[in-house]
């Protein structure tokens, strides 16, 4: 791996006997890293004072250890790049855990750092100790240790190596205090010799020829591309493969962006949410490729019931645990995204698909996504059409989870990669804000929204003070329902109206707090209110929140119950 070199003055040489905090220090720059986001504590005293003499290391201090790494997780999926965070021993590192987990679900490529108490007390419930390698080991792609002070350049450099190969993910490094204090001559590592770590798998030749085998002799072929092919930016190669071999396609929610949306050959999302149009594809075809998708049971639901009409099923992913996991298959080819997509396309040709396209484009047209406008209420998916059409192709739109967040899949057309940041795997309230923060810092001349429900808003609304502080362009959008809409709907339709503590009247005047803060509040009610505020939004410098009160009463349609078929979709009013 290439040494980014680094400018040091004459008391930063490589050869000078330094602390282990500045080794970490110095480490991160050496990798490339330009942003951490932190907080600091007793145990992380070292690290901190070494940032003092390296500011080439840019620090930001959120205002919780969960904002710091759904941060760095929204800088790394909207910049490709390895998102970094620091925190202190006990609650700091403990407070990280769901956020490694959002990471390690979604496949995203962080390196965690966690101070420790020193290695004389280690395992004696001292002051903050928590044994965070343990806590984190399933939701972890590796995790060090660090007991010598003489292997943390190995460490750092085997560290984001591990974290952005193969199927990507988060790795911790966890610090003793007396190890960050330790001194010794540096020389930065770059040598790389992990044993039994097979980084990116070569794909068989053989495997992708049979798939091109399979595509000539299919008549109704699907494609289900996931977000393997954002991570892998093979987006280029997927639009190439599907024009020569006319084939369509499904997104899945976290592949959204990695197939345009303005493409007559793309469906929408299959799933609980999905659309009409994708479900019934997936249950029609006879000929279905996962292209980097896990076959996750939001997907496909019931899966005995899953695709009845396909003669195979072929799956490509770089995680050789993922094929047959959920669903088995016929055809399977292990390896990167793109190296597969660049071969394939090598022999493509266009697929006997033309009466099944037409069969398609009738479903489309027939059974598109839509609600009840209304001119006496406003609507979320009016807002969210509305905020798709004036940033169409500039933004990159994060959202928290709910309800909020099924409607921005649904209705915000995406069309590039990377352009929508989203906790899948994990489902997390509280991501849309801090993810936005990262994503911002990492892509400062691109337009940012973040889009939430009144629920998720309060779980990271403190880091409203980074977006002030930092002046962050950030448009904090609020679709407030006053209710846990999401849960409202399973309970409405699952469990018979019985509403059970949903109801968030109380919460606070969102408008009113984003200026406690320091940051511009709007609200509406209708929808030229909306637009009219949505606009001024848009023409303001600087971080705005924009609130929009729009009906309890609404759910997301389609909508696919647990354990039934895809083409079981409950429709709405629509139906």
């Amino acid at each position: 791996m290439e040494i980014v070199p680094i400018s040091m003055n004459d008391s930063h040489h490589s050869q000078d006997l330094i602390t282990g905090a500045e080794i970490l220090i110095r480490g991160l720059l050496i990798e490339g890293v330009e942003y951490v986001f932190g907080f600091p504590g007793g145990n992380a005293l070292y690290i901190y004072d070494a940032m003092v003499s390296n500011p080439d290391l840019k620090h930001i201090l959120t205002r919780h250890e969960q904002g710091a790494i759904h941060a760095a997780d929204g800088y790394a999926r909207s910049t490709g790049k390895i998102g970094v965070c620091i925190a202190t021993s006990g609650p700091g590192a403990t407070n990280l855990v769901t956020g490694i987990a959002t990471a390690y679900m979604d496949s995203v490529p962080l390196v965690i750092i966690t101070a420790n108490v020193p290695t004389t007390v280690l395992g004696t419930d001292a002051f903050q100790e928590a044994d965070i390698i343990s806590i984190t080991m399933p939701i972890t792609k590796h995790s060090y240790s660090v007991r010598d002070v003489h292997d943390l350049p190995r460490i750092i450099h085997e560290a984001f190596y591990i974290a952005n190969t193969g199927r990507k993910g988060p790795v911790l490094i966890d610090i003793p205090k007396d190890i960050t204090n330790e001194k010794m001559l540096f020389q930065p590592s770059s040598h790389i010799d992990l044993r039994g770590y097979i980084a990116v798998p070569t794909p068989n030749q053989e495997n992708i020829d049979q798939i091109i085998q399979a595509i000539e002799e299919a008549e109704k072929p699907i494609i289900i591309a996931g977000g393997g092919v954002v991570y892998s930016n093979a987006a280029n190669e997927l639009l190439e493969f599907v024009n020569k071999t006319k084939i369509p396609v499904i997104t899945t929610l976290l592949g959204l962006g990695g197939f345009t949306s303005d493409h007559n050959l793309w469906l929408g999302m299959p799933g609980m949410h999905g659309t009409y149009t994708a479900n019934m594809a997936i249950q029609n075809a006879d000929l279905i490729i996962s292209i980097g998708s896990r076959f996750d049971e939001r997907v496909i639901m019931n899966q005995d019931g899953f695709a009845p009409c396909a003669k195979r099923i072929a799956h490509i992913d770089i995680d050789p645990a993922e094929i047959d996991k959920n669903i088995k298959t016929d055809i399977t080819c292990v390896g990167d995204i793109k190296a597969v997509l660049e071969y394939a396309n090598m022999k493509a040709k266009p697929s006997k698909s033309s009466s099944w396209i037409n069969k398609i484009q009738q479903n489309k047209s027939m059974y598109p996504l839509r609600y009840k406008d209304s001119d006496m209420e406003l609507k979320p998916q009016f807002v969210i059409e509305m905020i798709s059409e004036t940033t169409y192709g500039d933004a990159i739109i994060t959202t928290d989870v709910g309800q909020h967040q099924m409607w921005v899949a649904q209705f915000y057309k995406f069309k590039h990669p990377r352009s929508l940041i989203t906790s899948g795997g994990l489902g997390t309230m509280g991501f849309g804000l801090p993810s936005a923060i990262g994503a911002q810092v990492g892509n400062p001349n691109r337009l940012v929204v973040s889009i939430n429900g009144d629920g998720g808003m309060q779980m990271c609304m403190q880091e409203m003070a980074i977006c002030a502080i930092k002046n962050l362009p950030i448009k904090i959008v609020v679709i407030n329902n006053q209710v846990l809409g999401m849960v409202k709907q399973f309970q409405e339709i699952i469990y018979e109206n019985r509403y059970s503590h949903i109801n968030l009247a109380g919460s606070p005047d969102f408008v009113k707090l984003a200026e406690a803060f320091g940051i511009k509040g709007l609200r509406a009610s209708t929808k030229e209110e909306a637009s009219c505020i949505w606009q001024e939004a848009l023409n303001t410098p600087g971080p705005v929140l924009i609130e929009f009160m729009v009906p309890k009463e609404e759910n997301v349609y389609p909508m696919v119950l647990s354990g039934t078929n895809l083409d079981q979709m409950i429709m709405g009013d629509f139906q």
